[in-house]
């Protein structure tokens, strides 16, 4: 295997290089990421996790090792829109085609809308993203793979291209020996944004608790360099955890962990998450339901129980539950959902937003 680096857009190469740092474990992941390689000849696969969980320094860690990989990370901004996506990681196959012995390469005049083996209308649907894929599955050598690997599918702009078409166009069907490995915040499956017919699997960081706990326990005793606060294992959520690490090896004073003791790094990424959840505006409703949610600190409560405290329809209260998926979590108990924010962190700082 040809291991030189892609020479990927410089905004990528920064993202790949600072989620590499102080990498640990999660070696289950890759597991099932090569199993599922191996025992298909095609198809997607999907790592979900919620907010901070690792997905982003998973696949970046994975793209590190296997740099044949087309990478593109829909996080960072302007590329959260399909033109974007479909420019960049179209150009790098197009750069494949022409050399298919070594690892695609994003050329300096990336996305020429002019090139010969770009057509003009290249980003208007999937046509040419499909018909790139075809030409390079004809063209690898046995037990050859083509993986594109896209980071933070849900960050996508929906208004950038027409209702009810696949996320960023992806492809409904895959040719032989191409795949895609996607990372995404939690979502309700009949709100996925991709219909796809060929093989595929789902791997949700929440279903392996003992999993994470170890590598976060891992992560703390490599990079702590005083004695660990209380709680800061809680939760097994790697940006809170390497946010309140750095804060204390700066001489930061987190204790008591509490809101207003956040370093501002973590203050500004649940800013981000509450501007999310505000989007479309701050109803009367949507307060009503994050106040009560943020009253009960660590517990979990119904939905059904949500909509007595507040007075209102359950069904108004459960679509609002359902528009803040990404940032709830979930536990079936006696055929009844119990929801609570992600962490405890961001559940103490959202309450002081609210009060």
């Amino acid at each position: 295997m040809n291991t030189s680096q892609p020479a990927l857009m410089s905004e990528f190469q920064q993202v790949i290089s600072e989620k590499n740092d102080n990498f640990v474990g999660r070696s289950f992941v890759f597991t099932a990421v090569n199993e599922f390689l191996h025992r298909q000849n095609r198809g997607y696969f999907t790592i979900v996790g919620e907010p901070g969980s690792g997905k982003s320094a998973i696949l970046a860690k994975y793209v590190r090792e296997n740099p044949q990989v087309v990478y593109y990370n829909a996080q960072l901004e302007g590329k959260n829109r399909v033109e974007e996506f479909l420019k960049c990681v179209c150009t790098q196959l197009v750069e494949w085609l022409h050399n298919p012995r070594t690892p695609p390469q994003l050329s300096p005049q990336a996305g020429r809308e002019k090139d010969k083996d770009f057509p003009d209308n290249a980003t208007e649907g999937g046509w040419f993203l499909s018909l790139l894929l075809q030409k390079i599955s004809d063209k690898l050598q046995p037990n050859q793979r083509l993986i594109i690997a896209i980071d933070g599918l849900d960050s996508i702009d929906s208004k950038s291209q027409p209702p009810g078409t696949n996320l960023f166009y992806l492809p409904r069907y895959l040719p032989e020996g191409v795949y895609f490995l996607l990372t995404r915040r939690p979502f309700l499956r009949e709100k996925s944004g991709l219909l796809i017919e060929t093989p595929s699997q789902r791997l949700d960081l929440a279903e392996y608790p003992e999993q994470n706990r170890w590598d976060v326990g891992v992560y703390i005793e490599r990079n702590l360099t005083s004695l660990t606060p209380c709680g800061l294992g809680e939760g097994s959520n790697f940006m809170y955890v390497s946010q309140i690490i750095s804060a204390i090896n700066e001489g930061f004073n987190t204790e008591p962990l509490e809101s207003d003791r956040l370093p501002p790094s973590l203050e500004a990424y649940y800013q981000q998450h509450w501007q999310k959840m505000q989007r479309n505006g701050l109803s009367a409703l949507k307060l009503a339901v994050v106040q009560t949610l943020t009253q009960q600190g660590k517990g979990q409560v119904t939905k059904s129980a949500i909509a007595e405290i507040i007075d209102e329809d359950e069904y108004e209260v459960e679509e609002v539950l359902e528009n803040w998926y990404e940032f709830l979590h979930f536990q079936q108990v006696n055929g009844e959902i119990l929801y609570s924010f992600y962490h405890f962190s961001f559940c103490n700082w959202l309450g002081q937003q609210v009060r």
